[in-house]
């Protein structure tokens, strides 16, 4: 009968704690896709005099910058990669709001000179499709 009673008493732990944590996970799962497929791709145009000579600590420093101002700004805004040329930086991000691209960019003492959304992708697989 213990045994009964015991098994019982974990069912009922497991409905009261257990599933309720399941379907709150689920909700935060479904929060972060929707807020994912609201999120549009930006490339940002940097001119840095130079920035082709920066140096891998200098690098390094920029990104942590920008990781830290990320950080402080929450989920909706998402830096993908850069591309370091002579005199530019080229840099893609993920925003649901493009004025937080412009607010990052305050924050972190960045220049921007465009501000782009991408409006496609392509690549060699595309010619293949």
């Amino acid at each position: 009968m213990y045994q009964t009673v015991r098994a019982m008493f974990i069912v009922v732990v497991m409905f009261m704690f257990v599933v309720p944590a399941i379907g709150q996970k689920k909700e935060k799962e479904k929060d972060k896709t929707a807020q994912s497929s609201a999120m549009k791709t930006y490339v940002i145009e940097r001119e840095i005099p130079n920035a082709g000579k920066f140096t891998a600590d200098d690098l390094k420093g920029i990104s942590k910058t920008s990781c830290n101002v990320l950080d402080e700004m929450g989920p909706s805004i998402e830096w993908m990669h850069s591309y370091v040329t002579e005199n530019k930086i080229y840099c893609v991000y993920r925003t649901t709001d493009k004025e937080l691209l412009k607010a990052h960019a305050e924050k972190g003492g960045f220049p921007i000179n465009s501000i782009s959304e991408l409006s496609a992708q392509i690549s060699p697989a595309t010619a293949k499709q």
